[in-house]
Formats: structure tokens, sequence, C-alpha cells
């Protein structure tokens, strides 16, 4: 576990950056949900799963491609200099094209047409979008420091901009600006990360050539991640009965997303450690360092998944305010993505992208694409946000299911996922201690009561589980352990 040091350090930066992102709703949500309704949610959500396409398209597969390809020169200046202006131009080039074509479309006329025209700062944002760069160097550090001073002046904006049903507008321009600031903030450190190149503007031209295969075989599975990720919410707003079950379902969405960053966060930070393995042939390493991913995965998202289970009915009228009861079975039937989507990150992002298998992971994302397009258009004329969170599970099942098929031959996955059986078992006991809190603690008469025993079924959960890790002598557990006790005695020792 010789660089498990570095990965697990950048794991905890990242997770605070991918935190950090959704930071700003999941601090503001509670205020938004009672002010704009589940209908301005929903409004918002829909407009802006239509910027999403094009701010996909903007980047055309560059993020992943590019941190990886940063990461594999990010020991030679020279190359990761030239490398970077590419993508750069190149993004810019395709950010603009796909800016007028949005501007066009949706910025000219409709009911919602000043969302549209502020959604537009979002698209553009892409342009100078430049994390994948600090993150194939593997310095998670600095987004995290640059993007909390940004996002934390996007909250301040919101609670005094947006006062009543009708400031929908003014709520996306909360949401857009720290976007665009954050990404054009981290440039004021690239400049120290950059020689000057040697090579004339032609090369460049030459060079971008060079990358647009490759970005475009990424290209397709991010298209086709982004259709149950962002189409479900389109489907809903097209086929379901109302703005109110897209806002239903982006709250739902929304809580199990952010506890699944804490999940998928390990696959950021591992992408380039398996790439930087990849290039020096360290077939044994790469295998070592995916059996402790997935570990990792399973120690998280087992407890998660459970315990988002035992406290969704009395957290989400805390969280969101009365009338969003619908929100509740939603969560319920969606968090098994947790466990899912935790393993095909393991398999996708951290085996197939940096070993170059990129035909097997567009594979799998199209299967899960597919899979949630046709079971949307079934389930949601039927049963609405409950059709649409269905229709994700199985897709990520699907997803998962392809990955496992294509490595078969190449990883021991009974070995990988044994491991799981024992995390499972752990969260149901887990589980089973929450719920019985639960049903001997009150329901409460007030907002601060009912909070205090969410937070004590809370608490009652962290606790058992880990008792649990500690007990069975858990190997992540007592890694992760060791790695603060040796920060805290070199910081005493330094001190002294």
């Amino acid at each position: 576990m010789g660089n498990n040091n570095k990965v697990f350090k950048n794991y905890i930066y990242n997770t605070l950056y991918q935190i950090l992102v959704l930071l700003a709703p999941l601090v503001t949500t509670p205020y938004v949900s009672r002010v704009l309704g589940a209908d301005g949610v929903g409004i918002y959500n829909y407009a802006q799963s239509i910027a999403t396409y094009f701010v996909l398209a903007g980047a055309v597969g560059t993020t992943l491609y590019a941190q990886r390809e940063i990461a594999y020169v990010q020991d030679d200046e020279k190359k990761r200099s030239k490398i970077f202006w590419e993508i750069v131009i190149f993004r810019f080039i395709t950010v603009l094209a796909c800016s007028l074509i949005f501007t066009a479309i949706f910025c000219r006329s409709g009911e919602n047409v000043v969302v549209y025209r502020i959604l537009i700062l979002e698209v553009l944002a892409t342009a100078f979008d430049i994390s994948w760069f600090f993150m194939g160097m593997e310095n998670f550090k600095l987004i995290v420091i640059r993007n909390t001073i940004i996002k934390l002046a996007g909250i301040v904006l919101l609670f005094v901009l947006v006062k009543t049903a009708k400031d929908v507008p003014m709520y996306t321009l909360c949401l857009t600006i720290p976007i665009l600031l954050g990404n054009i903030s981290l440039w004021f450190n690239i400049k120290k990360n950059l020689v000057k190149l040697d090579c004339g503007f032609k090369e460049i031209i030459r060079g971008i050539g060079t990358h647009i295969k490759p970005i475009l075989i990424l290209f397709i599975p991010q298209i086709a991640s982004e259709v149950y990720l962002v189409l479900d919410k389109t489907m809903i707003g097209v086929f379901g009965t109302g703005m109110d079950q897209v806002g239903y379902y982006t709250q739902g969405q929304k809580i199990i997303k952010i506890v699944l960053m804490i999940v998928t966060s390990l696959g950021t930070v591992m992408l380039p450690a398996m790439s930087a393995a990849f290039t020096k042939g360290d077939t044994e390493g790469i295998k070592k360092k995916i059996s402790f991913s997935f570990k990792i995965v399973f120690m998280l998202s087992c407890p998660l998944l459970f315990g988002l289970c035992a406290v969704a009915s009395r957290f989400v009228p805390i969280f969101f305010g009365e009338g969003y009861d619908a929100v509740v079975p939603l969560m319920i039937v969606i968090s098994p993505i947790l466990i899912i989507i935790g393993m095909s990150n393991v398999i996708g992002k951290q085996y197939l992208l940096p070993t170059k298998q990129q035909t097997a992971y567009t594979m799998s994302i199209v299967a899960g694409a597919v899979t949630n397009f046709i079971l949307n258009l079934i389930l949601i004329r039927f049963f609405n946000a409950i059709g649409a969170s269905i229709a994700t599970v199985f897709a990520e099942i699907a997803v998962t299911f392809v990955q496992c098929w294509n490595v078969r031959k190449q990883l021991n996955l009974w070995d990988n996922i044994k491991p799981v059986f024992k995390y499972l078992l752990m969260a149901v006991i887990m589980f089973l201690s929450v719920w019985g809190i639960g049903l001997l603690l009150p329901v409460g008469d007030s907002t601060f009561m009912r909070s205090v025993y969410l937070a004590i079924m809370i608490l009652v959960g962290i606790v058992v589980y880990l008792l649990e890790l500690i007990l069975s002598k858990d190997e992540v557990f007592e890694f992760g352990k060791n790695m603060i006790l040796k920060k805290i005695k070199k910081k005493t020792v330094k001190e002294e």
C-alpha cells in the first residue's frame, strides 16, 4: 500500500471538493424548497436539464480524457503544457458553438425564457473549467480551497436575493454565477504549472487533431451517462403529470447524489494513480488498488444506503418542509444505486479507463442509457417520479453487469465483491438499531424537537457502525485510523 497514502489524502480532498460542488443546494434546499415550492424547483431543474446537454456537448468528453492524459505526463512540464493548451483551445471552440446553438433555440422567447438566458452562463462556464488539469496533477487541495470561497459567496447571495415564488430567475443566477467564477478562479494558479512552448500555433492545431478521436470515444459514454442522469428530469417534465413531479424527483435525487459523491470521489483520485501505474506496466499494483477500492466503496455505501432508508421519513419533512412527503419513497427506491454505482465506478473509472479499455466502458454506459430510456418511457406515464427512480436503478444494474462481464477474465471479481456481504450484514444491524430507536422516539411537536430526535437516530447509527468496524478489525478502517494518527503525531512533533 505504498502509494495508498497519497491516494487516501487525495480521496479526502476530492470528497470535500465533490461535497462542496453540492454544498450550496444542500445548505439552501430547505429554504428554497419552501420559498419556490415544488413547481418552482421543477421549472429550474427542467430548464437546467436542457442546459446540461449543451454543457456536455461543449465539454465533448474532454474532462476525463484530459485528466488521464495529464496524469500520463504529469512529470514532464513541456508535454503537459502542450496538452493543456491543445485541450483548452479545442474546448473553447466547441463551447462557443454550443452556446450559439443554445441561444438560438431557447433564449429568444418562451414562458421561462429568462431562466434559459441566465443558464447560457453555465454553458459558457464550461470553457473556463480547467479542474481536469489539477486533478491530473493530483493537486486536489487547490480545487477545494478555491471553490470554498466562491461557493460560500453564492450561498450568501441566494439567501439575500431569493425571497418569493417568482424568484426562479434569481435562483438560477445565484446557482450559475458561482460555477462561472469558480472555473475562472483556477486560472490564477495555472501559470506556475506550465512552461513556455517552443512550438507554433499551427503545431498546436495539429496536436488538437490527434486528440479528437480518443476524445470522441469518451464523449459517447458521457453522452449516454447523461441520458439517465439528466434525461430523467426532461422526460418527467414531458410525460409526467406536472412540474411538481420534477421537483419531487430532483429533491430525492439531490440527497442521494450528495451521499453518492462520498462514495464515488475515490474514482476521481484513483484515475491518475491507475493511469500512472498502467504506464509503468504495474499490473499487480493496479489489482491491489482495485481490491482496496472495492473495500472502501462497500464500507461507505452499505451503511449510507441503509442509514438513508432508516431516517428518510423523518428527514424529508424537516429538510424540505411540508408538502414533500412524496420524496420519501423516491429516496428509498433509488438508494440501492449507492452500492451499484460504487461498483461500476471502481471497474469503469478506476480500471477500464486508465487501462485504455474505452470500448468496454462505452458499451456499459450505452447499455445503461438504453435501459433507462426504455423503462422511463414505460414507467413515467404510470408512476411519475417513482417510475423514473425504478428505471434509474435498473439502468445502473445494466451498467455494472456489462462492466463485470467485460473484466471477468482480467480481475478476480468474486474475491473483490465478496467483502460486500460483511458490510451489508453490519449495515443491516445498524439499520435495525436506528429503526428500533426511531420506534421508541416520538415524532416531535416542533421542528427543533424533530431535528433532535433525527440527530439521535443518526448518532446511534454512526456509533453502532463504528463499533462494528472496530470489533471486526476492519482493514480499511484500520488503515484510515492509522493515517489520521500518524498525521496528528507528525503535527505534534513539529509543534514541539
